[in-house]
């Protein structure tokens, strides 16, 4: 230990002079190394890794199920009052449906159709949000980041995969499920046994009606809403790719996305709904349908059900985005990316 203390004289030394200065030297570039290290672990760190699909799919799958359990009455209400033509409305608004359906049938009419939808909530998120990270991927930039833009037309992909794969035969049971219950006698009695008394009465096509208006629906939903949180995210993360969103900005974020897809396609929800009703069969196509609802009810009647569908999307859309998010986290803790 004596030999490595230096004495007086050797730091006094002209020889010791240059060597502690390689020394000093040494030192400087290590702790300059660190440093540069450090600031290049903090940026990969800080990149935004795209999301492996097969995570997406389950991450989706999950947060899609519990969505659709806390949100249903309002879907319920929507459609009742989009099912009401203008002539002869049942309902003098949103109270009075909820009152009237509780009257007649307990509280739990209020998720009359829920087990249609639940078991469609499921593979619906899952197939969105599979879909969108499969096609975002290739796009990405060096730091996980997308454009608006590419979130849009991302978006635009994911929403006409999950119309055709699942929501419109999900949607057709859905809305045939409620507007049953409306009848003096309600014929489907269960989820399955309702399911094969549609298909032998109308085939299989009588569980994909409203194809396009559904295509148009969900492509344009889900564009609008990946376009706003792309861009909302990337405004909040600015210069700093990495920057950690949090739940509570994320729900929010989610909700106004969820508005603004609202205010952008409620005329296509209705046309669709009324081409999946039970009295469908008065409407040639899709176009016809906007025809008549056009010529007998004016204008207003395409944004019936805007407020509800406002409540339920917002909240919708935003429990989606946090579950997702943290469930993402937690798989990429239990499964983690590869690296190369």
């Amino acid at each position: 230990m004596l030999d490595r203390v230096p004495s007086v004289y050797s730091l006094l030394s002209p020889s010791a002079t240059v060597s502690n200065a390689n020394l000093r030297s040494r030192n400087l570039h290590g702790a300059s190394c660190q440093i540069s290290g450090s600031r290049q672990y903090g940026a990969l760190a800080g990149k935004n890794q795209p999301k492996n699909p097969v995570k997406a799919v389950l991450a989706g799958g999950i947060a899609g199920g519990i969505e659709i359990c806390i949100t249903f009455p309002t879907e319920y209400v929507k459609t009742q009052l989009q099912l009401a033509e203008s002539s002869k409305p049942k309902y003098t608004g949103i109270l009075d449906c909820v009152k009237q359906t509780v009257r007649g049938h307990g509280v739990l009419g209020l998720y009359r159709g829920l087990s249609s939808l639940l078991y469609g909530s499921i593979p619906k998120a899952a197939v969105r949000f599979g879909v969108f990270e499969a096609l975002s991927n290739p796009v990405r930039d060096s730091n996980g980041m997308l454009t608006s833009t590419q979130g849009l037309f991302c978006g635009l992909g994911a929403g006409l995969a999950e119309a055709v794969l699942v929501v419109c035969p999900m949607e057709t049971i859905k809305v045939k499920f409620i507007h049953d219950q409306t009848s003096a006698k309600p014929r489907f009695q269960g989820f399955f046994r309702g399911v094969v008394q549609i298909v032998k009465e109308q085939g299989l096509k009588g569980t994909y009606q409203g194809l396009t208006a559904t295509m148009m629906k969900q492509g344009s939903n889900q564009a609008i809403r990946f376009y706003v949180m792309t861009s909302l995210r990337n405004w909040y993360r600015g210069d700093d790719p990495g920057k950690k969103v949090g739940m509570l900005v994320t729900a929010c974020f989610g909700a106004i996305a969820g508005a603004a897809s609202v205010f952008g396609n409620t005329p296509l929800d209705v046309v669709k709904t009324r081409m999946q009703g039970l009295e469908a069969h008065k409407y040639k196509n899709t176009w016809d349908c906007a025809k008549q609802i056009w010529q007998k009810e004016g204008a207003m009647a395409f944004y019936k059900g805007t407020i509800p569908r406002l409540g339920r999307v917002c909240t919708d859309v935003a429990i989606v985005f946090v579950i997702y998010e943290q469930t993402v986290r937690f798989l990429n803790i239990v499964w983690p990316e590869k690296t190369n």
